[in-house]
């Protein structure tokens, strides 16, 4: 399989109700994501779920908790299905990545 970031953006759009890349929102900025305790956004109000989950963002981390968010963290306030296919994941992970990576994410 392989990841399209292009396809992920459009996945992201789904996200954009709650999440932004670079700002607080219902959700929490995604930059930065990759490499972040899970919980730990400074500023940020977490469940009790989501902050003592000990979870480090990575592409595997991440790829559970957009499969079943609820079963990945018992107790997280994201109340959000899931994305049930595999290739929307990968495309959504590829995504985040390369904004990851982008100069907008870079500003502090």
């Amino acid at each position: 399989m392989v990841a399209d970031p292009t396809r992920g953006e459009a996945v992201y759009s789904r996200c954009l109700a709650c999440h932004a890349l670079a700002y607080d929102r219902t959700g929490p900025r995604h930059c930065g994501l990759f490499g972040r305790q899970a919980g730990t956004v400074p500023g940020f109000v977490y469940s009790e779920g989501m902050k003592s989950s000990k979870i480090i963002w990575d592409e595997k981390t991440l790829n559970a908790f957009l499969q079943n968010p609820m079963q990945t963290i018992p107790g997280t306030a994201m109340g959000y299905a899931g994305i049930p296919d595999a290739q929307e994941r990968a495309d959504l992970i590829a995504y985040l990545k390369k904004e990851n990576a982008s100069p907008d994410c870079a500003k502090p």
